[in-house]
This record gives structure tokens, C-alpha cells and sequence, in this order.
């Protein structure tokens, strides 16, 4: 089988497991992460046939790709910043990145389940399975006003050294009004394995407990 031509981004792609799976399937992939996980994606790159993948070391805030692509991911980190950061993003997928009649793929951190689980707090045990190889505690939080989610852990023996992470959340209709000026356009949502259109759907109880994200399928606006 030889390589598809699809063009195939995957933002913040962490060691690169995703994007190695969908370059097994056949699809030319580029691979953007910022951190020292991208150091670790080389025995994947190797293994990547029929398709291939590339990883590049870079924020994606400032990355340079000369390409275009036909599908632009960005898995479980849209809302990590501010609006205005989310913009810079969403500008640069519709001018620079997506070529025409590609889609976006964005999960989106659904507000009505995390906004259920303010003040939760669950403690999980030594797990190598589930990828937890200490005693850790994690609280959740969230604030109504900012429509943000905090999230903190630390080791459970360590109660003063704790990492947390802000993340904003985004209705379908506030995405929508993000959205404006961008350059995309939200067609459709996915809520768990259910394809959604864009028209209302009282009483969604995916949506409404079940499902803390949701992936947003976003193209250029007409005439773009």
C-alpha cells in the first residue's frame, strides 16, 4: 500500500502514539510538541508503514510548516490559556494550516459535566497499567464565572507540592461566538459516539452529565 497523500496534523501530540496510529493507517502525518516527549517519539517514526511521520519539536504558536493539510487535530488541550489565545490558534488552522475543504478536529471541554464535578476529589492508587506508578490525589474545581476548570494533583506522600492546570470551557454555542472572525466555522459536534448537527437537542444527557468533551468539526466559512 503505498502512503495516502492526506495531509494529517496532530497539535500537541504528546510521544506521538496517535500520530503513529493514524500513520499506520496509510496517512502522511505531521506531529507538533513542544515538550521533551517529542525526544521520545523516535522508535515510533520508525515504525510508521505505509504512511509516514513527521515530528517537529516546536510550540505550535510559533511553528513554521510549510504545508497545508486536509485534517488538522488538536486532542485534549483547546482551553489550556486564554480566548484570545485560542484565536491565535483557530486564526492560524483557517490562513495557514487548513487547505480548502479540510476539517478541524478539536476536543472541547464540556462546562456542565465539569461544573458537576466542583469540589470532587478521588484518590487513585499504584497502577502501572493505568499508567499511575505512585499514590496520587486529584481535586477538581470550577468556576462559574470565568467558565474555567482546575484541575490539581500531587502525590499523595507530598501534599504541598501540587500541579494544577486551568482549563476554559466552551459550550457549542460559546464556540460558536469564538469562533467569529476566524476564519472556521462549527458544522457539526460529537458527543461520545453520537454525530450531532448544529440545531437544538433538549434533554442531550450526553452532553449534560456524561461526556466532559466534546469534538468540534470546524472548515473555513463559505468563501474563505
Amino acid at each position: 500500500m503505498a502512503p495516502r497523500q492526506d495531509g494529517f496534523w496532530s497539535w500537541g501530540s504528546g510521544y506521538g502514539a496517535t500520530a503513529a496510529a493514524a500513520a499506520k493507517a496509510g496517512f502522511a502525518v505531521t506531529a507538533v510538541e513542544v515538550s521533551d516527549r517529542a525526544d521520545l517519539s523516535g522508535e515510533l517514526v520508525r515504525n510508521v508503514a505505509p504512511g509516514s511521520l513527521t515530528v517537529h519539536k516546536a510550540d505550535f504558536y510559533e511553528v513554521d510548516l510549510p504545508d497545508r493539510y486536509d485534517v488538522v487535530c488538536y486532542w485534549n488541550g483547546f482551553g489550556v490559556g486564554t480566548d484570545d489565545d485560542q484565536r491565535r490558534l483557530l486564526v492560524r488552522i483557517a490562513s495557514e494550516w487548513l487547505r480548502p475543504g479540510g476539517v478541524a478536529l478539536i476536543d472541547v471541554f464540556n462546562p456542565f459535566v465539569w461544573a458537576r464535578w466542583d469540589g470532587d476529589q478521588e484518590h487513585r492508587t499504584p497502577d502501572a497499567a493505568a499508567g499511575y506508578d505512585r499514590e496520587l490525589d486529584e481535586r477538581t474545581l470550577f468556576d462559574p464565572v470565568t467558565c474555567t476548570a482546575i484541575d490539581t494533583w500531587w502525590e499523595t506522600s507530598s501534599p504541598d507540592q501540587r500541579i494544577s492546570q486551568v482549563l476554559r470551557c466552551y459550550t457549542p454555542a460559546d464556540l460558536g461566538l469564538l469562533l467569529a472572525g476566524t476564519g472556521l466555522a462549527l458544522k457539526r459536534i460529537v458527543v461520545g459516539d453520537r454525530a450531532l448537527p448544529l440545531s437544538p437537542h433538549p434533554g442531550l444527557g450526553e452532553l449534560l452529565r456524561e461526556q466532559h468533551e466534546y469534538l468540534a468539526v470546524l472548515a473555513h466559512e463559505p468563501g474563505r
